[in-house]
């Protein structure tokens, strides 16, 4: 876990504020939401199932929150670029965050588990 927290605490201004702005919006979604480290990456999941990331890009160094099953998602502002799989939704930590826009892209990537159309062993 600590390595988890340095993940955070490691980044630079604005970004520190703003993954950590970003972790507590998804947290906040779902009481199921659990978070863990893969990759190196603060990784959330739905009762164990990989739901999201967060990470920085390597050019920009900008955060965007990676979406797993981004795929199933019809959202103007997620990105697929190479992805077959993923989707990202890139964010500018200079500005105030679009929260509505990030909980409503969260909401509809949980409905797919919740429905069923990403299956949960259990």
């Amino acid at each position: 876990m600590d390595q988890l927290h340095n993940f955070y605490l490691n980044k630079e201004e604005p970004n520190k504020s703003c993954l950590l702005a970003l972790r507590n919006i998804i947290l906040k979604q779902d009481t199921n939401i659990t978070e863990t480290q893969k990759w190196g990456m603060p990784c959330f999941c739905y009762k164990k199932k990989m739901l999201c990331y967060l990470w920085t890009d390597k050019k920009t160094d900008e955060p965007y929150l990676l979406l797993v099953e981004g795929k199933f998602l019809d959202h103007p502002e997620l990105e697929k670029g190479e992805r077959s799989r993923m989707k990202i939704f890139r964010i500018n930590p200079h500005i105030d965050l679009p929260i509505h826009t990030i909980e409503i892209i969260l909401q509809q990537a949980l409905d797919l588990y919740r429905m069923g159309i990403i299956k949960i062993k259990g």
